[in-house]
Parts: C-alpha cells; sequence; structure tokens
C-alpha cells in the first residue's frame, strides 16, 4: 500500500545520490560544481575557527555608545575583557557603568559600535550572548516570599536548566555561597549580605562563563562586603569563571580586580592594572617636579650685562606618599569616586539599593 509518506521519502531519496548502481545507460553521478560564493564540502571553510589562534576575550567593546534622549550615558567606549580575569568598571554614580554592563548583557541594545561576548555579537546573537552570562543586578532579583532554595530554583528555570539537574545545580550553587543551612528560610529574613550571596547563587546556577555583578557589595557593612567576595573568588578558583563587576569602592577594586577600567562621563578615563595605574600617576608626579632646564651660560665675549643675582630654584619634591586609585581617578577625571555625578534616576536607584540590603 503506498501512502503519502512513502511516497515524500522515495522522493526525497530521489533527490540525492543514487544507493544503489547505476543503471548501464545512465551516465555516472557528476557533484554539481559549487556556486559561485558558495564553497563544496571538501572546501576549506573560511570561518573555521583555527586551533591555534588564541581564545577570544570574554568581552569586547569597541565605539560603544547609548544615550538616554540628549544624555550620553555611555560615549565611545573601548575595552577587552580576558578570559578568566576579575576586570573591574571603576567610577561614581552616573559614571556610566551600569548602562555599559546593560548593553553587555544585552538588556539594552547596542546602537552604535560593537559589543561581543566570546565572540558573539550582542546585537545579533542575543539568545547566545544570554546562555554565557550571569548577571547580578542593582536592583532587587530575590523574591522575600520566597525560601532561599525557591528562588534558587525559580531562576534555573529561567535559564532553561535541564530538569533532571536542576536539583543538584541548585544545591550546589547555594553551597557555594555558603548559604545550605539557611536554604529553606524565607528571603525576607535574611540580612544584607545573606541577599547579596542569594542573589550571586542565582546567577550561578546556570553555570555561566562570564559573570556579571553591578555593584554587588553597595550598602553592606565591610564584614559582608568581604564574605561576598570571599565566595566570588572561591568560584572562580573552582572554575576559572571570567567576573565584570562594577564598583565605586576604590579599595574593593584595588584588593579584587586583576585590571580596571576608570570610568567618567560615559568614558574610559583609564585602563590597566591597580599597579599600573598608580605607577603611571607617579612617573606624572615626578615628571611635574623636575626643575626646568637651567640655560648655558653666556660666553664672555659677549657683552650683555650681568642680571642681578638671585636664589637658586629649590625642586619640588613629589609626594613621598604611595598614590591611591582615588588619586588616580581625581589626577585623569578632575574629581573623586563620591562624586554624585549621576541624575536623579542614578541616585535614587543606587541609594534603593543600599537601603533594601542595609
Amino acid at each position: 500500500m503506498s501512502t503519502d509518506d512513502e511516497s515524500g521519502r522515495g522522493q526525497g531519496r530521489g533527490r540525492g545520490r543514487p544507493t544503489g548502481p547505476a543503471a548501464p545507460d545512465e551516465p555516472p553521478h557528476t557533484p554539481a560544481a559549487p556556486a559561485p560564493g558558495n564553497p563544496g564540502p571538501d572546501a576549506p571553510r573560511p570561518n573555521t575557527p583555527d586551533p591555534d589562534a588564541p581564545p577570544p576575550d570574554a568581552v569586547t567593546c569597541r565605539a560603544l555608545r547609548y544615550a538616554f534622549g540628549e544624555t550620553r550615558a555611555v560615549d565611545g567606549v573601548d575595552l577587552s575583557v580576558r578570559t578568566g580575569e576579575v576586570f573591574g568598571l571603576l567610577g561614581p554614580n552616573g559614571a556610566g557603568k551600569t548602562t555599559a554592563i546593560r548593553c553587555i548583557t544585552t538588556l539594552l541594545p547596542v546602537p552604535a559600535g560593537m559589543v561581543r561576548v566570546f565572540g558573539h555579537d550582542a546585537a545579533r546573537e542575543r539568545m547566545a550572548v544570554r546562555r554565557l552570562l550571569g548577571y547580578v543586578p542593582q536592583q532587587l532579583s530575590a523574591d522575600a516570599g520566597l525560601t532561599g532554595r525557591e528562588n534558587v530554583a525559580l531562576f534555573a528555570r529561567v535559564f532553561d536548566v535541564a530538569r533532571r539537574e536542576r536539583a543538584a545545580r541548585v544545591s550546589q550553587a547555594l553551597a557555594a555561597v555558603g548559604l545550605t543551612e539557611a536554604a529553606g528560610r524565607l528571603a525576607k529574613t535574611y540580612s544584607g549580605g545573606m541577599i547579596r550571596r542569594l542573589e550571586l547563587a542565582q546567577a550561578l546556577v546556570s553555570a555561566p562563563r562570564l559573570l556579571m555583578l553591578d555593584e554587588p557589595t553597595i550598602g553592606l557593612d565591610p564584614i559582608a562586603r568581604t564574605s561576598v567576595w570571599e565566595h566570588i573568588n572561591a568560584v572562580r578558583a573552582a572554575t576559572g569563571m571570567t567576573v565584570l563587576v562594577t564598583t565605586h569602592y576604590m579599595e574593593e577594586a584595588d584588593q579584587y580586580c586583576d585590571r580596571l577600567a576608570l570610568m567618567h562621563h560615559g568614558r574610559i578615563r583609564a585602563l590597566g592594572t591597580p599597579d599600573e595605574l598608580r605607577s603611571a600617576l607617579r612617573a606624572r608626579r615626578r615628571a611635574a617636579a623636575r626643575p626646568p632646564a637651567v640655560s648655558p651660560a653666556p660666553s664672555a665675549s659677549t657683552s650683555t650685562p650681568a642680571a642681578p643675582s638671585s636664589p637658586p630654584s629649590v625642586p619640588v619634591r613629589p609626594s613621598d606618599t604611595e598614590p591611591t586609585l582615588e588619586d588616580v581617578f581625581r589626577d585623569v577625571a578632575g574629581s573623586g569616586l563620591d562624586e554624585q555625578s549621576g541624575d536623579f534616576r542614578d541616585v535614587r536607584s543606587t541609594r534603593r539599593t543600599a537601603h533594601r540590603v542595609g
């Protein structure tokens, strides 16, 4: 009995290479030549990655711009985040850090410039980028009416973690941030530091290659801040994960970040390791403190009246104190890290975050 399915399958087989020997009067099968611009199966593929090439950076931004109306929040940002490092965006409120982070996470479009995450274009491959990320925003992402375990399980479903793996992944994420014993309690009973660690677990449950943290310790006391960073570093050491963090705490950036970008008014003002940034400022200070060059004395044959004697100039000695990142920021940006340079929305968002975790 012949059916439509059988007919379709027969037609499908007829389109390809014959499966049996060719009829005597049938010429041997010759593969069609590839169309121009469409190489055949045996031709080298130009997009095949070179196995000897270095891996792509975790994040690459080129000429990234984003504006809210007439306000340029991000104004031509160029930066690269290397795979496996902790990279910090350091700057005051309103510097453009959060907007840049949201463009990288694809929560905001990329209207101008280019953003790539592990080689994927954030404008054209949004879902591929999102699968690589874990994101902890400033705003509250934990539900106070759910237990810690329920919060993390919810994010496991949101991130489409396989059902058979969810329970184990949730337990692993909670253990990684030290919340196993508190997992059955409602989140509204957690302290500020525990809330931040719970949100960190929510971001870790999908096993991301890149963890993005927007002001992860704002509003926390020093002990809670240290605890959050200890857990971040422990996870990073265990997984090799890349971390991109925004902060305006200079001592935090100095202690935990491998490299920093100092951001002010939407632009990157300086970039390097904490030691490189301080060394550059030290060199600028020394150059500024050098006495001016002394002109050679006139020859005896020159009939120039002698100038009245004056005391020799005393060179200005550079400061003996080691420059801090605050000093570096003031030098390159002309203002301090505590400057409230953002608009009302920026300041309100930051203070709201500090209030709910405080």
